[in-house]
């Protein structure tokens, strides 16, 4: 391979679409990955981290709650989006494992255990230790830039990369948006702290039970007010609304 190993996936991965990328040494994270995913996947050092930003217009559907917006957001946003960032975590997991290492591709958006309502690994993690944003009150990722409007995927490995960033500070501040829009009232408000169990910040379980119940009720499992709501999203919708007006 003509180019560094960081160099040549960063520009698989901006070739493929992705908007984000980072490297996230996982070592000072072990314990909280480990009771997440046991030995098989605590056992790499390393996490690379791909985002895709999603489309504005299409989550400033979600307020709107009708069922053709929600179609539209589900598809693009979630379905195809998905796709795409499993392509790109194969394809560089490819890379990886012919350059002698160990590579193993966490899917966008799997769940692995329905008893927890997880998978094997926090994509959000992965791209916090990479220093691509900082884990909000609503549980998503916030970036300084899009705010929680971006998807993720991880390919976890022990190639010899370099982490790109350290873990960001939290910038929510005061803000509780995310938590008081929220229908189902799942989230408390504490801010991510890797010793402590997820429902101290956030009853998964009633959020997956709101969405069994749009199935069930005809509607499409689709919720996203607390990433449509946070001001560093939303702060971009507000530059084209204000741009229109002139």
């Amino acid at each position: 391979m003509s180019l560094p190993l960081d160099t040549a996936i960063r520009s698989l991965a901006s070739s493929m679409g992705a908007d984000f990328f980072g490297v996230a040494d996982l070592g000072p994270a072990r314990d909280f990955i480990f009771r997440q995913g046991g030995d098989r996947i605590a056992r790499y050092s390393i996490a690379v981290a791909i985002g895709i930003r999603l489309s504005d217009d299409l989550v400033d559907l979600l307020p709107e709650q009708d069922q053709e917006g929600a179609i539209l957001y589900r598809h693009n946003c979630y379905e195809v989006t998905n796709q795409v960032l499993d392509q790109i975590a194969v394809r560089l997991a490819g890379v990886l494992q012919r350059e002698g290492s160990h590579a193993f591709p966490v899917p966008a958006s799997r769940r692995t255990d329905d008893g927890e309502i997880r998978s094997v690994f926090s994509h959000k993690l992965a791209a916090h230790l990479a220093g691509l944003g900082w884990i909000g009150k609503s549980c998503l990722l916030v970036t300084p830039d899009h705010g929680p409007r971006v998807r993720w995927v991880s390919v976890l490995t022990d190639a010899p990369l370099t982490p790109s960033g350290s873990p960001m500070n939290t910038r929510c501040g005061d803000c509780t948006a995310c938590v008081d829009i929220c229908p189902q009232h799942a989230f408390t408000g504490r801010m991510f702290n890797p010793e402590e169990p997820r429902e101290a910040r956030f009853d998964v379980a009633a959020c997956d039970r709101y969405f069994a119940e749009l199935q069930q009720s005809g509607g499409v499992a689709v919720c996203g007010l607390c990433l449509y709501v946070c001001p560093y999203g939303k702060k971009k919708e507000e530059t084209r609304s204000d741009n229109k007006r002139r």
